[in-house]
């Protein structure tokens, strides 16, 4: 089953893989981002739906996405640091259901397995889909897409 609406915060990596996937695969999309649109890359582009805080400050936006969302998909490569392990943080504060997928250990079609059925058990409308940035794990915004893109397959072929 597929979330009605992916949530995420628009920096480079794993975040922007979930907002490009969500807009090619027609899901709609939303989230918080920095004031003034920040990311490492520059001003995230206007047409990623994101609403701005009031605050640069990155922690910020992180938990608006956990508390505005039913469940947390973190796809991450190396160890659980940084922002990503804050994202998890917050969604065991907020008592949100978690799925860290560790994509060095798991192929894309084997990641897409791991979240189809935790979806199935959830069904959880609302999907905050969140990770590293990809200048500090390069290569994981295409090892997102590829996890998302066979979730879709996934839930296509089995109607």
């Amino acid at each position: 089953m597929l979330p009605a609406k992916i949530v995420s915060g628009g920096q480079t990596g794993a975040d922007r893989a979930a907002l490009d996937w969500a807009i090619r695969a027609g899901i709609e999309h939303a989230g918080w981002c920095p004031k003034g649109r920040l990311a490492a890359d520059g001003p995230i582009a206007a047409r990623y739906r994101l609403t701005e805080t009031d605050s640069d400050d990155y922690a910020v936006r992180t938990r608006l996405n956990v508390r505005d969302s039913d469940a947390t998909l973190i796809e991450n490569l190396g160890a659980l640091d940084g922002g990503t392990a804050l994202t998890a943080e917050h969604a065991d504060a907020l008592g949100r259901p978690l799925l860290v997928v560790q994509l060095d250990a798991l192929p894309a079609p084997r990641a897409a397995a791991t979240i189809d059925g935790w979806m199935a058990r959830g069904a959880w409308p609302t999907l905050n889909i969140a990770g590293p940035r990809e200048e500090g794990r390069p290569g994981i915004y295409a090892q997102a897409f590829a996890a998302l893109d066979a979730w879709l397959a996934r839930v296509v072929a089995k109607g």
